[in-house]
């Protein structure tokens, strides 16, 4: 768990960064959390299920492709999911404000953390 606990240090380093986690994609459990302002479980479980309806529909498209990320985009949040490189069945959540985050920063270090992250 400890490389779980260091690449959440990693992502909530970057300025705006207000929670992350990763999640068990099969089961929607919560592995690691980091930050706060938000129920992560609650989060995870939900967010399970916006990974399995988008895998879903590019299934029932014919899509043969991969999710390189998720973009959430709020009034005052941006909300990122990433399947994680060295392990498909789990994502890593990414919470930023938006009026202090940068977005193509953020995205990059999410990549970065997510394509390193083994579990």
């Amino acid at each position: 768990m400890s490389a779980i606990n260091d690449s959440l240090e990693q992502l909530m380093s970057i300025d705006g960064a207000q929670a992350c986690a990763v999640v068990d994609y099969g089961s929607g459990m919560l592995l690691g959390a980091a930050g706060g302002g938000l129920d992560l479980e609650l989060a995870a479980g939900g967010n399970t299920e916006v990974m399995r309806s988008k895998v879903k529909t590019m299934q029932m498209l014919g899509l043969d492709d991969s999710i390189d990320d998720i973009l959430i985009t709020l009034g005052k949040q941006y909300h990122l999911i990433r399947p994680l490189a060295k392990a498909s069945d789990l994502f890593a959540y990414y919470v930023l404000d938006k009026s202090k985050a940068n977005l193509a920063l953020a995205r990059r270090k999410l990549a970065e953390v997510g394509d390193a992250l083994e579990v």
